[in-house]
């Protein structure tokens, strides 16, 4: 008896459900990486960009809600 391998065929309800998805939205895998491209695939940027974003940062202080 392979207690391993008992179910071979079985698929989680999450599972269907994701393939259903799928195959009745077949562009939904490109939207979902054109989406992440967006937002995380962001282009290189230059030393002299990343030079002046650093030196134009203002520094915050350590308790910000302290008037002084």
């Amino acid at each position: 008896m392979k207690l391993s391998k008992q179910k071979q065929g079985y698929q989680s309800e999450l599972t269907e459900f994701l393939s259903t998805l799928k195959q009745k939205n077949p562009e939904l895998e490109a939207q979902q990486r054109a989406g992440r491209a967006r937002l995380w695939d962001l282009p290189p940027t230059d030393l002299d960009t990343q030079e002046r974003l650093q030196a134009s940062r203002v520094r915050q202080k350590a308790y910000v809600y302290q008037s002084s």
